[in-house]
C-alpha cells in the first residue's frame, strides 16, 4: 500500500512527523505538505499563481500552497505513484463541531476522496496536545481495520484523539459532528501607522456537545470518529423546496 500524508501545520510540525514514523513499518510513505503553517485554509486551492514543491533531506516534500494543492498535486502528476489512501494530520489541536469547515487538515483528506481514495483526517485535542504516539497509534488501528474492511464510496474519516497515553483511552465511538456557539468578536486594534486591523476572534463555546458528539466522546476519554460524506445536498429536504419554489412571490 501506498499512502499520501499532508496536513495543514506545515511539513516540520511534530503531528505529520509522529504520523509518517507510524504508518512507515505498515506502507509505503510519500509526505506531501505545505511549507508553513496553513491552519484554517479549508479546502482553498490556488489558481493564481503556480505552485512550488521542494524535496527536503528527509524525503518530505514541501509546497507553498494550502493543504488542498498539496494533496491535488501529489494526486494528479507530483508523486511517480499514485497513492492508494490519505491521513491528513496528526493536527495540532482538535477538529470538533463546526471546526471541520475551516480545518486544513479536514480539508486535506477531502481532497483525496474527491479524487477517489479513502481518506482518514486524524488531530490531537489540546491547546498544546502532547502525546502524537497516540494518536499515531490510532491511526495505524484504522489503517489496519480500513484494509480489512473498506469504506464506502462517498464516505471520510473525521477522527480526533484525547491527549492521553494510549493505554488510557477509553476505546472508540462512532459519533456525529457537535456543534459550538456563534464565533465570538472580532478584535480590533492598530498597526504601527495608526490604521485599525482586526483578527479574528476565538471559536465559539461548545453548544450542541451532548452524548453521541464528537465533543462528548473527547470530553470523556473516547477516540471520536465522524463519517463526513461530501454530497452536501439535503436529499429530505428537496420535495419541500419543490413546493416552495412553486409558491408566489
Amino acid at each position: 500500500m501506498h499512502i499520501l500524508i499532508s496536513n495543514d501545520d506545515g511539513y516540520l510540525a511534530q503531528g505529520i512527523n509522529a504520523l509518517a514514523a507510524a504508518l512507515q513499518a505498515h506502507a509505503d510513505v510519500s509526505v506531501v505538505a505545505p511549507d508553513k503553517n496553513r491552519s484554517a485554509a479549508s479546502n482553498s486551492l490556488t489558481l493564481d499563481m503556480p505552485l512550488r514543491a521542494t524535496a527536503c533531506d528527509n524525503g518530505f516534500v514541501r509546497v507553498d500552497g494550502t493543504p488542498t494543492d498539496c494533496v491535488h498535486l501529489a494526486i494528479t502528476g507530483l508523486l511517480a505513484r499514485e497513492p492508494d489512501m490519505v491521513f491528513a494530520g496528526i493536527n495540532h489541536g482538535a477538529n470538533l463541531g463546526d471546526d471541520v469547515v475551516y480545518s486544513g487538515t479536514v480539508a486535506a483528506a477531502t481532497e483525496g476522496r474527491f479524487l477517489g481514495l479513502p481518506a482518514v483526517a486524524i488531530s490531537l485535542a489540546g491547546s498544546d496536545p502532547k502525546h502524537f504516539d497516540t494518536a499515531a497509534q490510532v491511526a495505524v488501528v484504522l489503517l489496519k481495520k480500513i484494509q480489512n474492511h473498506p469504506l464506502p464510496d462517498d464516505t471520510l474519516l473525521n477522527v480526533n484523539v484525547p491527549d492521553l497515553p494510549f493505554d488510557q483511552l477509553k476505546g472508540f465511538q462512532s459519533t456525529r459532528l457537535g456543534q459550538r456557539h456563534k464565533a465570538e468578536a472580532v478584535i480590533r486594534s492598530s498597526d504601527p501607522r495608526g490604521q485599525t486591523i482586526y483578527w479574528v476572534g476565538p471559536p465559539g463555546s461548545e453548544q450542541d456537545a451532548g452524548p453521541g458528539t464528537d465533543f462528548d466522546a473527547i470530553r470523556n476519554g473516547y477516540v471520536s470518529v465522524t463519517p463526513l460524506q461530501l454530497d452536501l445536498t439535503r436529499f429530505d429536504r428537496l420535495e419541500g423546496l419543490r413546493e416552495w419554489l412553486t409558491t408566489e412571490a
